[in-house]
């Protein structure tokens, strides 16, 4: 890693080197947490987690050919060379401005209440068009994954998109400093986190600690349909750009044509031009994602025709809107996590499916003091959906069930919901309420771990 010597990376996390001088001048090759992960010169960063405390794997890293590891003790009669740090991982965020300040490379910023991953995964698609773009992988859009993304990147990258999630004042603050983006999104405000942010205004403030950090003449895309968003007049002294399906805004799509499961088609009206595109993945909040994408390549120098090819050549990931489809099913994983908004945009994407629908859903987390309204009022969206069959899993879904319920019985149809307060008691169900040609949509949040409902009904 060009400019990661152990002198510097000393100086950078304010650390004290133990350890040969003649080794103060090497690189390391890479940086890893985790001990399996551990490669020829790399430097390794013990993290205390509530179980596990990686200061205990030292001896094992260093003998598996690490350069050098950071400790928060100190290490008597060491045979090899460490670094004394006072937090591992305050030092893993210093070493990571570092890096990131070494680096000859675009960064585009993406965060929001939800849609960050899927708008992440549009717009380094539309940008592989044109660059050598590096993006986040997974969850690892943390105080502890950011860090390690910015080591990811290499001489050959020209473009990193990152995703930056938060449930905490203070934390964008932190990940921001480390990203520094020339490019920043911010997909919504919703009702994600409202346990530790307490109102949309508060989410709204949160999120935009990001503006602090940006670098200089930075580009700011914003939701123009979004309330709060559209508040945000300037940021360092420039107009941001707003995208959303109202004519007025800087970028909108209109002729929206809905192609249920296969996606959507629309006309995307840009800065630059007008152009016809095809959606691959279903959804209308993937209308906003080919937007937030499509302005981000005009910032970047791309054509129309550029966008368009890598707005078609999306793909789904698994948990996020994945359509798997088996002899019998399809299925919607979007299983990932959830909130109120997503699993609102969940149900959307089931609306628009063809037969027989059926809707698992589970537990929404970190919603605060309105929690129980939050589950009710999802369950009354179910029903005025229209979808087939309701299945609510989990204690706080229990509240969604009765939302569900009480709709029906207004709206006077037939639809089933049905509650289950463990997800094994649903699976053991699963013979009863599934039948073959249903479309399925599985989604919770992450800690619910409905991918086992997943996988048990690719078997049905």
């Amino acid at each position: 890693m060009k400019h990661m010597t152990l002198h510097n990376i000393t100086t950078a996390c304010h650390g004290v080197y133990c350890g040969s001088d003649d080794l103060l001048q090497r690189e390391i090759a890479g940086v890893a947490i985790d001990s399996r992960k551990i490669e020829k010169d790399f430097l390794f960063v013990p993290i205390k987690g509530a179980k596990v405390d990686g200061h205990s794997f030292i001896p094992q890293v260093m003998e598996a050919g690490a350069l050098c590891t950071l400790s928060e003790q100190d290490i008597p009669e060491a045979g090899y060379p460490y670094i004394k740090v006072d937090s591992s991982e305050q030092a893993l965020m210093a070493l990571a401005v570092y890096y990131r300040n070494s680096l000859d490379i675009k960064v585009v910023g993406v965060t929001g209440s939800v849609g960050k991953t899927s708008t992440k995964e549009t717009v380094a698609s539309v940008l592989s068009q044109k660059y050598n773009v590096l993006k986040t992988e997974g969850n690892y859009n943390n105080e502890i994954g950011l860090p390690l993304t910015i080591f990811n990147i290499t001489e050959e990258h020209e473009i990193a998109v990152l995703e930056m999630g938060i449930d905490h004042f203070g934390e964008m603050h932190r990940l921001a400093t480390v990203s520094q983006p020339d490019i920043c999104i911010i997909t919504n405000i919703g009702l994600a986190h409202l346990e530790n942010l307490g109102s949309r205004d508060g989410i709204l403030q949160a999120k935009t600690e990001v503006f602090d950090h940006l670098k200089p003449n930075a580009t700011v895309l914003l939701n123009g349909d979004d309330d709060k968003l559209q508040t945000i007049s300037s940021v360092q002294g420039r107009p941001p750009v707003f995208f959303g399906l109202a004519e007025n805004l800087d970028a909108y799509a209109d002729d929206i044509e809905n192609l249920g499961l296969k996606g959507t088609m629309c006309t995307l009206h840009l800065p630059t031009g007008k152009v016809r595109v095809h959606i691959p993945v279903p959804g209308k909040h993937m209308l906003y994602n080919a937007l937030a994408g499509a302005c981000t390549g005009i910032a970047l120098g791309l054509t129309l025709q550029e966008i368009k090819a890598g707005i078609e050549s999306l793909r789904t990931i698994a948990g996020r809107t994945n359509l798997i489809e088996t002899s019998s099913l399809m299925i919607i994983d979007d299983c990932y996590n959830a909130s109120p908004a997503s699993m609102q945009g969940a149900l959307d994407v089931l609306s628009y499916a063809l037969g027989r629908t059926v809707a698992v859903m589970g537990d929404m987390f970190e919603l605060g003091a309105n929690e129980k309204e939050l589950h009710y009022n999802t369950g009354v969206y179910a029903s005025r959906k229209g979808i087939d069959v309701i299945c609510c899993i989990g204690k706080l879904s229990r509240n969604t069930w009765e939302g569900a319920s009480a709709q029906r019985r207004i709206q006077g149809n037939k639809n089933a919901a049905y509650y289950f307060e463990t997800k094994e008691e649903f699976m053991s169900k699963i013979d009863t309420i599934i039948q073959k040609g249903d479309t399925v949509m599985v989604k919770a949040s992450h800690s619910m771990n409905f991918p086992e409902i997943v996988e048990k009904l690719k078997t049905f």
